[in-house]
């Protein structure tokens, strides 16, 4: 097939020798096979900010670095360089996490170049070499469900440890290839250490995992493996490693508001004798 004008680059630098065909097209990018240094991978154009919808929510950008200041101001007052800026910021979160979590052993595509908004990866696939299909396009048994949740679970958690959360995990961002799920498309991919909503949107992921697979196995659908696994995190517990019951119990211990109080107003007295003591 002719070559896309935004791959035309990667094929001068001699990173992509031939595109074979689309492979899908969404609102924020579209994606070929092609033939990259002798190996089939994938290539995912993504689509100028100009070209479609933008509609990053502002939760996503928390903690996300800036180049500069002259960036952050433009970003801030949204003009068309903010917008183009901002844009670049969402598509590099999507490459430095690719990057992160394949160097960590998480089931994501492996990365291997990214070049004027194009990220070329590996392409993933099913036992016989096609496509692989999005895990929402699946019919799946009971056990199968008990067992690619009981990995994506592992996923979750190796990735937080890594220090990401996906932020928009759901069967319609999950391959199966013959070795189980792999987890794709995380331009919406956070920090967890330095973004205020990343506890909320881990356990809306696993909610996501819990709802979807809890149709073929409902009783996945009573754990709470997102409070488990965020409470293990904070407290420096959590490991990929770590064993997970699927349940979470919050303190129910009642504040003593009294022996609060008592303390507060006995360092108060305390602050005061001292004062009065330095006076005399």
């Amino acid at each position: 097939m002719k070559t896309p004008k935004s791959i035309e680059p990667l094929v001068r630098d001699g990173l992509v020798d031939e595109v074979i065909r689309p492979l899908k097209s969404g609102k924020e990018a579209a994606v070929y096979v092609v033939l990259s240094e002798g190996e089939i991978r994938c290539a995912k154009v993504y689509k100028d900010v100009n070209k479609r919808g933008f509609h990053k929510q502002a939760q996503y950008q928390e903690g996300r670095k800036v180049r500069n200041s002259r960036q952050a101001r433009a970003m801030e007052k949204n003009s068309r360089f903010g917008r183009q800026q901002q844009e670049e910021v969402w598509q590099n979160a999507e490459v430095d996490a690719l990057y992160r979590l394949a160097a960590a052993g998480v089931r994501v595509p492996q990365p291997y170049n990214f070049v004027e908004g194009v990220l070329l990866m590996e392409l993933v696939t099913d036992e016989h070499g096609s496509a692989a299909p999005r895990l929402n396009d699946l019919e799946l048994s009971r056990e199968q469900a008990l067992e690619y949740h009981g990995l994506l679970i592992k996923e979750v958690v190796r990735m937080l440890c890594a220090g990401i959360v996906h932020g928009d995990l759901s069967e319609y961002n999950i391959l199966v290839d013959a070795n189980g799920p792999v987890i794709i498309d995380l331009p919406q991919a956070v920090d967890a250490a330095a973004n205020n909503n990343a506890a909320r949107m881990l356990e809306r992921d696993v909610d996501n995992l819990a709802d979807y697979f809890g149709r073929f196995a409902p009783e996945l659908l009573t754990t709470e493996y997102g409070k488990e696994i965020w409470k293990l995190y904070q407290s420096g517990e959590l490991t990929p490693q770590v064993a997970l019951t699927g349940r979470f119990q919050g303190s129910t211990k009642v504040a003593d508001v009294r022996s609060i109080m008592r303390e507060i107003n006995d360092a108060r007295d305390e602050a005061i004798r001292r004062r009065y003591e330095h006076e005399d």
